[in-house]
């Protein structure tokens, strides 16, 4: 289990640094000057160089192994936190979130595989369960750190980052550790289009859907806190801004475990409905304004992508040959982020050209939609659903 807690620890690392600028946005806007639209597309720059990271290296740790990509995961981690470090204007900001983005994209595929790959055969359910850990733990880690470090030490946009990089330093140390999991006669690269296992296809597709409009919500949490906050509530806390978005990550790994005792006629479903309440308290928060409404939701929709994303791990872990397991993941991956960027982006769109409670009308109107139709499809195919093992 040594190997397991390390390639989570490198996983939850890698992901803890592409959270840490969410609640400093509101200082950059201070110190650089940037307006709300541009926040919004500084974190879906971040989602898009994930998804086109996955779209072409999904399958790089399939190919050469889990720790030469780890390890590119980490270095690239490190290179977009010096890039934070030193950064003075949105051009490098930029830049530095897309190379956040492909480090994610790297860990994301690798460590979940190799997660799974290292545990003993009568504890393989728990893969799943410690990848989201990894992966969900380390992005809400990610906001609550900075969050606090911006409230309370000095240098808020100075310290955060030297704490990530000394994050990465241990983690590099611990990946030496590891033994590796995909065994080849000889390591090769060669770039290939991802493609979803026709094994598992029907129930990928449907937990994709049902997770991605949870990510989608996500993304907007994530993007729009702080201008809501601040602009709304009257309420210019980095600790704060913190606080909501870790409440939704949290709750995202809370999702997963919760999901293990429904059974699949359940929870898919459940999940959309829970959406739809989620993006009804979010409308709710910024037409009020309402703190409380915008806690409840990032515990709601936390709640419910959980349970879709566990749907669509559980399906890879136990459906997908292991030759192809790591582009299974990094597929599954490529969707949810995407639903994460687009709608962020649309959000900080209308916000520049309307106001915020336009772009949560909208919002609310798109998610509702999306979930119901997710929700449609799945009472169409229940029955052929499995139970949980």
């Amino acid at each position: 289990m040594r190997n397991v807690g390390i390639t989570a620890f490198v996983f939850w690392t890698v992901m803890l640094g592409t959270t840490v600028p969410t609640p400093l946005y509101p200082l950059y806007e201070e110190s650089i000057g940037i307006v709300p639209v541009e926040v919004t597309i500084l974190f879906a720059v971040y989602a898009l160089g994930v998804v086109a990271g996955l779209l072409t290296l999904g399958r790089l740790s399939d190919q050469i192994g889990r720790k030469p990509v780890l390890a590119l995961a980490l270095l690239l981690a490190a290179a977009s936190a010096v890039l934070f470090l030193v950064s003075d204007t949105l051009a490098l900001l930029l830049v530095a979130r897309v190379i956040s983005g492909f480090s994610a994209a790297l860990a994301t595929g690798a460590g979940t595989a190799a997660i799974g790959e290292q545990l003993p055969a009568d504890r393989k359910w728990l893969g799943p369960v410690l990848a989201l850990v990894a992966n969900m733990g380390g992005l809400a880690s990610g906001t609550m750190l900075s969050g606090i470090l911006a409230e309370w030490a000095g240098h808020p946009l100075r310290v955060s980052w030297i704490v990530d990089l000394a994050l990465i330093a241990i983690s590099f140390v611990g990946l030496t550790m590891i033994t590796e999991t995909v065994r080849r006669s000889r390591a090769t690269f060669r770039f290939e289009r991802l493609t979803i296992p026709p094994e598992i296809r029907g129930q990928f597709l449907r937990a994709a859907g049902a997770a991605g409009a949870g990510f989608a919500v996500l993304g907007v949490l994530t993007a729009v806190s702080g201008i809501l906050l601040g602009t709304e509530l009257d309420k210019h806390d980095p600790a704060l801004t913190g606080f909501v978005v870790f409440l939704g990550f949290v709750f995202t790994g809370t999702g997963q475990l919760v999901d293990r005792r429904l059974p699949n006629q359940v929870s898919l479903p459940a999940s959309c409905v829970a959406l739809i309440a989620g993006a009804a308290l979010i409308a709710a928060a910024v037409l009020g304004p309402s703190l409380p409404a915008l806690l409840s939701a990032a515990i709601v929709v936390g709640l419910a992508t959980g349970t879709g994303v566990s749907a669509g791990l559980r399906a890879i872990a136990t459906g997908a040959p292991p030759e192809r397991r790591g582009a299974a993941f990094s597929s599954f991956f490529a969707i949810l982020y995407t639903f994460l960027a687009l709608p962020a982006i649309g959000v900080g769109i209308v916000i520049e050209y309307a106001n915020l409670h336009w772009a949560a009308g909208i919002f609310t109107l798109v998610v509702g939609l999306l979930a119901l139709t997710v929700l449609i499809s799945l009472s169409r195919t229940r029955p052929r659903q499995p139970q949980h093992a």
